[in-house]
């Protein structure tokens, strides 16, 4: 029995990508040791592959008031909430890897309110899926409730412009059917053996 498509629009065989791309696919591959459907699924249109990436890597890798797990966690929360599977597994999966906690992104998943996770966090997520579901409904107190837990104004800006770009991410993988890799499924469950 062959695996189910990873996309339901036609993925590009990796020799006729653009340079640049079939560049950032291998540069992955090689750290992870398999290539995230969604490099390939995306690359079905380069152009907006370029732009993807480009904001993706601006608000992922930056440094600033949030950890990389403070990250990943939002990521999950508001994929959770909006039913997007290959963001749930692939984010769960690297969101266990940076908390250094097999169960954490289960939790942030289902019902971050009752994740083993800081005040801090609950708190950032709150505001996170306030953005992804409800922004007409932000006001001032949501500002004030986030400062409380430490927050500079431009952490909120990138709890909110985290969740606002992974809800985009959901739709577009909900649209386009993108399966997460089986390799994800597993990743920071186990310890790795020494």
């Amino acid at each position: 029995m062959s695996a189910p498509p990873i996309s339901r629009y036609p993925v590009p065989a990796l020799a006729e990508l653009p340079e640049d791309i079939r560049a950032r696919i291998l540069d992955v591959q090689e750290k992870a040791g398999f290539v995230p459907n969604v490099f390939l699924t995306l690359a079905h249109r380069p152009e907006e592959f370029r732009a993807f990436f480009a904001y993706h890597d601006a608000l992922m890798l930056k440094q600033g008031g949030l950890t990389k797990a403070e990250r990943e966690m939002i990521v999950v929360a508001t994929s959770g909430a909006n039913d997007c599977l290959y963001c749930i597994v692939a984010h769960g999966a690297i969101l266990r890897i940076y908390a250094k906690n097999p169960l954490v992104a289960d939790q942030v998943a289902v019902n971050y309110r009752k994740a083993d996770i800081t005040p801090r966090q609950k708190a950032m997520l709150a505001f996170a899926l306030k953005v992804a579901l409800e922004s007409r409904e932000i006001v001032e107190d949501d500002f004030a409730a986030l400062a409380a837990h430490g927050f500079s104004d431009e952490d909120v800006w990138d709890i909110g412009a985290i969740a606002a770009f992974f809800a985009l991410s959901n739709r577009m993988a909900n649209l386009i059917g993108m399966r997460p890799n089986d390799e994800f499924f597993l990743l920071g469950r186990v310890p790795k053996a020494r």
